[in-house]
Protein backbone atom coordinates (compact mmCIF):
# COMPACT_ATOMS: atom_id res chain seq x y z
CA UNK A 1 0.00 0.00 0.00
CA UNK A 2 1.02 3.43 -1.37
CA UNK A 3 2.58 5.44 2.17
CA UNK A 4 0.04 7.76 3.59
CA UNK A 5 0.91 11.43 4.48
CA UNK A 6 -1.08 11.36 7.67
CA UNK A 7 0.39 9.65 10.63
CA UNK A 8 -2.96 8.73 11.49
CA UNK A 9 -4.28 7.68 8.60
CA UNK A 10 -1.63 4.95 8.26
CA UNK A 11 -2.39 4.07 11.50
CA UNK A 12 -6.23 3.36 10.52
CA UNK A 13 -5.51 1.56 6.98
CA UNK A 14 -2.91 -0.43 8.79
CA UNK A 15 -4.99 -1.80 11.86
CA UNK A 16 -7.42 -2.16 9.07
CA UNK A 17 -5.24 -4.16 7.02
CA UNK A 18 -4.71 -6.44 10.22
CA UNK A 19 -7.94 -7.05 10.94
CA UNK A 20 -8.90 -7.92 7.35
CA UNK A 21 -6.06 -10.51 7.64
CA UNK A 22 -7.52 -11.88 10.65
CA UNK A 23 -11.02 -12.36 9.55
CA UNK A 24 -11.71 -13.49 6.04
CA UNK A 25 -14.76 -15.41 7.31
CA UNK A 26 -16.04 -12.47 8.23
CA UNK A 27 -15.65 -9.94 4.98
CA UNK A 28 -16.62 -12.80 2.29
CA UNK A 29 -18.19 -11.50 -1.16
CA UNK A 30 -20.36 -13.94 -3.23
CA UNK A 31 -17.50 -16.05 -4.45
CA UNK A 32 -16.57 -16.64 -0.69
CA UNK A 33 -13.55 -13.95 -0.74
CA UNK A 34 -13.35 -10.47 -0.86
CA UNK A 35 -11.67 -8.62 -3.25
CA UNK A 36 -9.55 -6.94 -0.51
CA UNK A 37 -8.50 -10.36 1.21
CA UNK A 38 -7.74 -11.64 -2.30
CA UNK A 39 -5.29 -8.78 -2.85
CA UNK A 40 -3.38 -9.09 0.21
CA UNK A 41 -3.23 -13.06 -0.33
CA UNK A 42 -1.77 -12.69 -3.94
CA UNK A 43 0.42 -9.76 -3.24
CA UNK A 44 -1.44 -8.00 -5.77
CA UNK A 45 -4.17 -6.07 -7.14
CA UNK A 46 -5.12 -5.96 -10.85
CA UNK A 47 -6.73 -2.74 -12.80
CA UNK A 48 -7.69 -2.38 -16.19
CA UNK A 49 -6.09 0.71 -17.74
CA UNK A 50 -5.58 1.98 -21.46
CA UNK A 51 -3.10 -1.07 -22.61
CA UNK A 52 -4.81 -3.34 -20.99
CA UNK A 53 -4.73 -5.92 -17.70
CA UNK A 54 -1.95 -4.25 -15.41
CA UNK A 55 -1.15 -6.43 -12.30
CA UNK A 56 0.73 -4.37 -9.49
CA UNK A 57 2.67 -5.99 -6.91
CA UNK A 58 1.63 -4.75 -3.15
CA UNK A 59 2.13 -2.99 -1.07
CA UNK A 60 3.04 -0.16 -3.51
CA UNK A 61 5.72 1.96 -1.56
CA UNK A 62 6.70 4.67 -3.79
CA UNK A 63 4.66 6.45 -6.32
CA UNK A 64 5.43 8.58 -9.39
CA UNK A 65 2.62 10.65 -11.40
CA UNK A 66 2.83 12.44 -14.35
CA UNK A 67 -0.95 12.52 -15.36
CA UNK A 68 -2.55 16.07 -14.41
CA UNK A 69 -5.30 14.87 -13.94
CA UNK A 70 -4.40 12.44 -10.64
CA UNK A 71 -2.71 15.34 -8.83
CA UNK A 72 -5.71 16.64 -6.51
CA UNK A 73 -7.34 13.04 -6.24
CA UNK A 74 -3.96 11.34 -4.89
CA UNK A 75 -3.54 14.24 -2.39
CA UNK A 76 -6.80 14.79 -1.09
CA UNK A 77 -6.14 10.69 -0.32
CA UNK A 78 -2.79 11.36 1.44
CA UNK A 79 -0.88 9.51 -1.07
CA UNK A 80 3.17 10.62 -0.71
CA UNK A 81 4.79 10.85 -4.00
CA UNK A 82 8.89 10.59 -5.47
CA UNK A 83 8.56 12.46 -8.36
CA UNK A 84 5.93 14.42 -10.53
CA UNK A 85 6.38 17.44 -12.99
CA UNK A 86 6.36 19.88 -10.79
CA UNK A 87 5.75 22.43 -13.05
CA UNK A 88 2.15 21.54 -13.99
CA UNK A 89 1.05 20.22 -10.34
CA UNK A 90 -1.70 23.29 -10.62
CA UNK A 91 -0.58 25.19 -7.34
CA UNK A 92 -3.79 24.75 -5.28
CA UNK A 93 -1.94 21.39 -4.66
CA UNK A 94 1.05 23.06 -2.77
CA UNK A 95 1.89 19.64 -1.11
CA UNK A 96 3.39 18.19 -4.09
CA UNK A 97 4.31 21.40 -6.33
CA UNK A 98 6.47 23.09 -3.12
CA UNK A 99 7.76 19.82 -1.56
CA UNK A 100 11.12 19.26 -2.26
CA UNK A 101 11.40 15.73 -1.72
CA UNK A 102 9.69 15.41 -4.91
CA UNK A 103 11.58 14.83 -7.69
CA UNK A 104 11.28 16.96 -10.36
CA UNK A 105 10.67 15.58 -13.74
CA UNK A 106 10.49 18.89 -15.01
CA UNK A 107 8.06 19.42 -18.00
CA UNK A 108 6.24 17.11 -21.17
CA UNK A 109 8.25 19.04 -23.36
CA UNK A 110 11.62 18.67 -21.90
CA UNK A 111 11.04 16.15 -19.72
CA UNK A 112 14.00 14.53 -17.20
CA UNK A 113 12.76 10.74 -17.47
CA UNK A 114 16.13 9.91 -16.37
CA UNK A 115 15.45 11.43 -12.86
CA UNK A 116 12.37 9.40 -12.57
CA UNK A 117 14.25 6.67 -12.60
CA UNK A 118 16.37 7.67 -10.01
CA UNK A 119 13.50 7.94 -7.77
CA UNK A 120 13.12 3.73 -8.36
CA UNK A 121 8.95 4.01 -8.12
CA UNK A 122 6.95 1.09 -8.05
CA UNK A 123 4.19 2.38 -9.66
CA UNK A 124 3.96 5.06 -12.31
CA UNK A 125 0.65 6.78 -13.08
CA UNK A 126 1.31 8.30 -16.51
CA UNK A 127 -1.21 10.01 -18.50
CA UNK A 128 -2.43 13.54 -20.13
CA UNK A 129 0.55 15.74 -21.27
CA UNK A 130 3.03 12.25 -20.51
CA UNK A 131 1.10 9.99 -22.78
CA UNK A 132 3.61 10.56 -25.70
CA UNK A 133 6.55 9.33 -23.23
CA UNK A 134 4.91 6.34 -22.44
CA UNK A 135 7.01 3.88 -24.72
CA UNK A 136 10.72 6.07 -23.25
CA UNK A 137 9.20 5.46 -19.27
CA UNK A 138 8.26 2.30 -19.80
CA UNK A 139 11.83 1.16 -21.30
CA UNK A 140 13.83 3.09 -18.52
CA UNK A 141 11.85 1.61 -15.87
CA UNK A 142 11.24 -1.95 -16.51
CA UNK A 143 10.85 -3.03 -12.39
CA UNK A 144 8.26 -0.32 -12.12
CA UNK A 145 4.21 -0.89 -12.51
CA UNK A 146 2.96 1.94 -14.72
CA UNK A 147 -0.90 2.28 -15.50
CA UNK A 148 -2.73 5.24 -18.14
CA UNK A 149 -5.78 6.23 -17.95
CA UNK A 150 -5.99 9.24 -20.15
CA UNK A 151 -9.62 9.19 -21.27
CA UNK A 152 -9.68 7.72 -24.51
CA UNK A 153 -10.91 9.00 -28.09
CA UNK A 154 -13.98 8.54 -28.69
CA UNK A 155 -15.67 7.50 -25.32
CA UNK A 156 -17.52 9.90 -23.00
CA UNK A 157 -15.78 11.89 -20.67
CA UNK A 158 -17.60 11.35 -17.93
CA UNK A 159 -17.36 7.73 -18.27
CA UNK A 160 -13.22 8.13 -18.75
CA UNK A 161 -13.25 10.09 -15.70
CA UNK A 162 -14.96 7.82 -13.60
CA UNK A 163 -12.93 4.77 -15.20
CA UNK A 164 -9.83 6.45 -13.58
CA UNK A 165 -10.90 7.08 -10.21
CA UNK A 166 -12.44 3.66 -9.87
CA UNK A 167 -8.98 2.34 -11.02
CA UNK A 168 -6.70 4.44 -8.75
CA UNK A 169 -9.56 3.67 -5.78
CA UNK A 170 -8.08 -0.36 -6.38
CA UNK A 171 -4.95 0.57 -6.45
CA UNK A 172 -4.83 2.41 -3.09
CA UNK A 173 -7.51 0.69 -1.74
CA UNK A 174 -9.60 4.37 -1.58
CA UNK A 175 -12.52 2.34 -3.50
CA UNK A 176 -15.09 4.71 -1.05
CA UNK A 177 -13.64 7.63 -1.45
CA UNK A 178 -13.59 6.87 -5.65
CA UNK A 179 -17.11 6.49 -5.26
CA UNK A 180 -18.23 9.45 -3.19
CA UNK A 181 -15.84 11.25 -5.78
CA UNK A 182 -18.24 10.00 -8.66
CA UNK A 183 -21.39 10.77 -6.70
CA UNK A 184 -20.38 14.04 -6.21
CA UNK A 185 -19.26 14.69 -10.04
CA UNK A 186 -23.15 12.97 -10.87
CA UNK A 187 -24.69 14.71 -8.21
CA UNK A 188 -23.37 18.05 -9.90
CA UNK A 189 -24.25 16.89 -13.65
CA UNK A 190 -27.72 16.48 -12.51
CA UNK A 191 -28.24 19.85 -10.85
CA UNK A 192 -26.72 21.95 -13.96
CA UNK A 193 -29.15 19.94 -16.17
CA UNK A 194 -32.19 20.68 -13.97
CA UNK A 195 -30.90 24.47 -13.59
CA UNK A 196 -30.33 24.69 -17.37
CA UNK A 197 -33.38 27.03 -19.58
CA UNK A 198 -32.79 25.44 -22.80
CA UNK A 199 -33.78 28.01 -24.35
CA UNK A 200 -30.64 30.20 -23.29
CA UNK A 201 -27.97 29.87 -25.87
CA UNK A 202 -24.15 28.89 -25.04
CA UNK A 203 -20.20 29.51 -26.05
CA UNK A 204 -17.41 28.74 -24.40
CA UNK A 205 -14.01 30.52 -25.16
CA UNK A 206 -10.92 30.01 -23.77
CA UNK A 207 -8.57 33.05 -23.18
CA UNK A 208 -4.48 33.16 -23.17
CA UNK A 209 -1.68 35.93 -23.63
CA UNK A 210 -4.81 38.30 -24.19
CA UNK A 211 -6.29 36.18 -27.15
CA UNK A 212 -9.77 34.51 -27.33
CA UNK A 213 -10.23 30.92 -29.11
CA UNK A 214 -13.51 29.23 -29.24
CA UNK A 215 -14.40 26.40 -27.65
CA UNK A 216 -16.37 24.22 -29.61
CA UNK A 217 -19.04 21.78 -28.11
CA UNK A 218 -18.44 18.02 -27.85
CA UNK A 219 -14.76 17.94 -28.90
CA UNK A 220 -13.36 21.62 -27.11
CA UNK A 221 -11.35 21.79 -24.30
CA UNK A 222 -12.71 21.22 -20.78
CA UNK A 223 -15.94 22.90 -21.75
CA UNK A 224 -16.56 20.55 -24.67
CA UNK A 225 -17.75 17.78 -23.30
CA UNK A 226 -20.39 19.81 -21.29
CA UNK A 227 -21.96 20.95 -23.47
CA UNK A 228 -23.43 17.23 -24.06
CA UNK A 229 -23.62 16.01 -20.16
CA UNK A 230 -25.83 19.04 -19.10
CA UNK A 231 -27.02 19.63 -22.55
CA UNK A 232 -26.26 23.34 -23.51
CA UNK A 233 -27.55 24.91 -26.96
CA UNK A 234 -24.77 26.40 -28.36
CA UNK A 235 -24.68 30.09 -29.61
CA UNK A 236 -22.42 29.43 -32.47
CA UNK A 237 -21.25 25.75 -34.30
CA UNK A 238 -18.29 25.91 -36.20
CA UNK A 239 -17.66 23.77 -39.36
CA UNK A 240 -14.25 21.65 -38.55
CA UNK A 241 -13.68 22.28 -35.37
CA UNK A 242 -10.87 21.28 -32.84
CA UNK A 243 -9.73 20.08 -29.87
CA UNK A 244 -6.73 22.48 -29.74
CA UNK A 245 -5.47 23.71 -26.26
CA UNK A 246 -5.40 27.10 -27.49
CA UNK A 247 -8.89 27.17 -28.88
CA UNK A 248 -9.97 27.73 -32.36
CA UNK A 249 -9.93 31.41 -34.43
CA UNK A 250 -12.72 33.55 -33.74
CA UNK A 251 -13.45 37.15 -33.90
CA UNK A 252 -14.85 38.84 -31.20
CA UNK A 253 -17.28 40.24 -34.17
CA UNK A 254 -18.20 36.73 -34.53
CA UNK A 255 -18.99 36.12 -30.80
CA UNK A 256 -20.63 39.92 -30.79
CA UNK A 257 -22.61 38.68 -33.64
CA UNK A 258 -23.39 35.00 -32.24
CA UNK A 259 -24.86 37.41 -28.89
CA UNK A 260 -24.69 34.49 -26.53
CA UNK A 261 -27.07 34.33 -23.20
CA UNK A 262 -24.22 32.48 -21.34
CA UNK A 263 -20.53 32.78 -21.73
CA UNK A 264 -18.44 30.14 -20.07
CA UNK A 265 -14.69 31.29 -20.19
CA UNK A 266 -11.05 29.34 -19.77
CA UNK A 267 -8.43 31.02 -18.30
CA UNK A 268 -5.29 29.06 -19.32
CA UNK A 269 -2.60 31.82 -18.35
CA UNK A 270 -4.16 31.43 -14.47
CA UNK A 271 -3.61 27.87 -14.26
CA UNK A 272 0.00 27.80 -15.32
CA UNK A 273 3.01 29.93 -14.38
CA UNK A 274 2.00 32.82 -16.04
CA UNK A 275 -0.18 33.58 -13.09
CA UNK A 276 2.51 35.55 -11.35
CA UNK A 277 4.41 37.48 -14.24
CA UNK A 278 3.84 41.04 -15.16
CA UNK A 279 2.80 39.11 -18.93
CA UNK A 280 -0.52 38.04 -17.25
CA UNK A 281 -3.56 39.58 -18.26
CA UNK A 282 -6.71 38.16 -16.08
CA UNK A 283 -9.46 36.61 -18.84
CA UNK A 284 -11.54 38.32 -17.02
CA UNK A 285 -9.84 41.92 -17.98
CA UNK A 286 -9.79 40.38 -21.59
CA UNK A 287 -13.76 39.98 -21.89
CA UNK A 288 -15.24 43.21 -19.71
CA UNK A 289 -12.77 45.86 -20.94
CA UNK A 290 -13.58 44.27 -24.58
CA UNK A 291 -15.55 47.60 -26.50
CA UNK A 292 -17.22 45.00 -28.82
CA UNK A 293 -17.96 42.67 -26.65
CA UNK A 294 -20.28 45.62 -24.06
CA UNK A 295 -23.51 44.35 -26.34
CA UNK A 296 -23.38 40.63 -25.95
CA UNK A 297 -26.62 39.59 -23.93
CA UNK A 298 -23.83 37.59 -21.60
CA UNK A 299 -21.90 40.18 -20.44
CA UNK A 300 -24.70 43.05 -20.26
CA UNK A 301 -26.74 40.10 -18.00
CA UNK A 302 -23.55 39.01 -16.13
CA UNK A 303 -23.98 35.85 -17.12
CA UNK A 304 -20.07 35.22 -17.83
CA UNK A 305 -18.91 32.17 -15.95
CA UNK A 306 -15.20 31.78 -15.21
CA UNK A 307 -13.96 28.05 -14.78
CA UNK A 308 -11.99 27.25 -11.73
CA UNK A 309 -8.09 29.05 -12.31
CA UNK A 310 -6.57 25.68 -11.35
CA UNK A 311 -8.21 24.00 -14.40
CA UNK A 312 -5.66 24.32 -17.32
CA UNK A 313 -3.43 22.35 -14.89
CA UNK A 314 -5.98 20.49 -13.59
CA UNK A 315 -9.03 18.86 -15.51
CA UNK A 316 -9.81 15.83 -12.58
CA UNK A 317 -12.96 14.91 -11.81
CA UNK A 318 -12.91 17.21 -8.91
CA UNK A 319 -12.45 20.03 -11.35
CA UNK A 320 -15.43 19.28 -13.34
CA UNK A 321 -17.55 18.51 -10.55
CA UNK A 322 -16.41 22.27 -9.38
CA UNK A 323 -17.20 23.26 -12.97
CA UNK A 324 -20.72 21.82 -12.95
CA UNK A 325 -21.44 22.90 -9.40
CA UNK A 326 -20.72 26.65 -10.36
CA UNK A 327 -22.95 26.05 -13.77
CA UNK A 328 -25.75 24.87 -11.84
CA UNK A 329 -25.48 27.80 -8.91
CA UNK A 330 -25.24 30.37 -12.19
CA UNK A 331 -28.16 28.77 -13.86
CA UNK A 332 -30.04 28.93 -10.62
CA UNK A 333 -29.56 32.49 -9.51
CA UNK A 334 -30.89 33.79 -13.52
CA UNK A 335 -33.84 31.71 -13.37
CA UNK A 336 -34.96 33.12 -9.85
CA UNK A 337 -34.28 36.52 -10.88
CA UNK A 338 -36.23 36.02 -14.14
Amino acid sequence: MARIRHSLIAAVAAAGLLLTACSDAESTSANGESAATAASESGTVTVEDNFGTQEIALPVEKVASTDNRTFEILNEWGIDLVAAPKQLVPFTVPEYKDDEAIQDLGTHREPNLEILTAAQPDLIVNGQRFTQHRDAIVKLNPGASIVEFEPRDGEPLDEELKRQVTELGKIFEKEDEAGQLIADFDAAVERAKAAYNPGQTVMAINVSGGEIGYIAPSVGRTYGPIFDLVGLTPALEVAESSDNHQGDDISVEAIAESNPDWLLVLDRDGGTSTRDTDEYTPAKSVIEDNAALSNVSAIKEGRVDFAPEDTYTNESIITYTEILNQLADAFEAAGENQ
